[in-house]
């Protein structure tokens, strides 16, 4: 086959000719510093439960954290996440277990910073994990009332700071919440206390497994749609953002990831801060389910968290931390 005309210069493919090179010219990587790994706790003792809508991901009783964490330790992951399933008995209309200085979280944080007390903990402020009716905040004549839910995260967040919490994050939307978490914590000398907004979070159809590992899913009979963003919108994103970098967020998270990657762009290249992605449950099994099919392969995981790395998230919520820091040379 004859070529008409000269051959280009350039060829790309000089550039992916082999893996050393594809390496060396590589934009967009990931290591273990950039991943967060979610831990759903529960009541009882030497308790490791399956949650049978997230393949592989486990609740621990707080005496069994332990076997997580030391893998955490093992495999350098600077942060976790915690997240409780609180017992039906426990809940009721205010949420008031968020208050209990000897609730999960709380018992969980003091055996965590006594024992792996060089690993980052992130709290979770809302009420959903608390509530009789699933909902992030307190209903008052059939609504989510919005100043009376930060009075009682404003305690919460306090809580946590005080049983050695390093990063508030505040996953409500609440209007003004940061604000006023940010005050209290200052007023109580945590000023080094970090705030991660949640300030683009939107009212997914992704949480659904999330929902069942918390224990609030078949307590939920409305929607969120009146406090968690419209996915449909991208602008009421860097309001968001915007309000809550000026009422003290440290850093901003944007829930889910994978469908809203160019909101974490062009919150990135507007606001110039620290970005995190949160690769919810929903995108986390869907993925872990074409796996086990067969349908996909092991490194679609780590293709998934590059696209949160190019996309300018600086590090990223996963339940694949372990399995990607795992697989990653150290």
């Amino acid at each position: 086959m004859k070529i008409i005309g000269s051959f280009p210069k350039t060829r790309l493919r000089r550039l992916r000719k082999s893996s050393w090179i594809r390496n060396l010219v590589s934009e967009s990587n990931i290591s273990n510093n950039d991943l967060i790994l979610p831990i759903f706790i529960r009541e009882g003792k030497n308790k490791i439960e399956p949650i049978k809508s997230m393949p592989g991901v486990n609740r621990y009783s707080v005496d069994k954290l332990s076997k997580i964490l030391g893998q955490v330790k093992k495999y350098k992951i600077p942060m976790i996440s915690l997240f409780p399933n609180t017992p039906d008995k426990k809940k009721d209309f205010l949420g008031s277990e968020a208050l209990n200085p000897n609730n999960l979280i709380c018992r969980s944080l003091r055996f965590i910073k006594k024992n792996f007390p060089n690993i980052g903990v992130m709290c979770d402020v809302a009420l959903d994990p608390y509530t009789t009716h699933g909902h992030d905040g307190v209903f008052i004549k059939n609504k989510i009332d919005n100043d009376e839910t930060i009075k009682i995260l404003t305690k919460q967040s306090l809580l946590q700071a005080k049983m050695g919490c390093d990063v508030i994050a505040p996953s409500d939307m609440m209007d003004g919440r940061v604000a006023a978490i940010r005050k209290a914590l200052d007023k109580e000398n945590y000023k080094d206390v970090s705030i991660l907004s949640y300030a683009v979070k939107f009212a997914s159809n992704f949480y659904g497994p999330f929902r069942e590992a918390v224990g609030s899913k078949k307590k939920l009979k409305t929607d969120k749609k009146s406090y968690q963003m419209d996915y449909r919108n991208n602008f009421e994103a860097y309001r968001e953002v915007g309000l809550d970098l000026k009422e003290g967020a440290d850093m901003i998270m944007v829930k889910p990831g994978m469908p809203y990657l160019d909101i974490i762009g062009e919150i990135k290249k507007k606001f110039h801060v620290p970005v995190i992605a949160y690769q919810v449950s929903g995108e986390y099994s869907l993925i872990k389910h074409a796996i086990n099919k067969k349908f996909l392969n092991e490194e679609s995981i780590i293709e998934s968290i590059i696209s949160f790395k190019r996309a300018g998230a600086c590090a990223i919520v996963t339940y694949f931390a372990l399995e990607i820091a795992k697989k990653l040379k150290i």
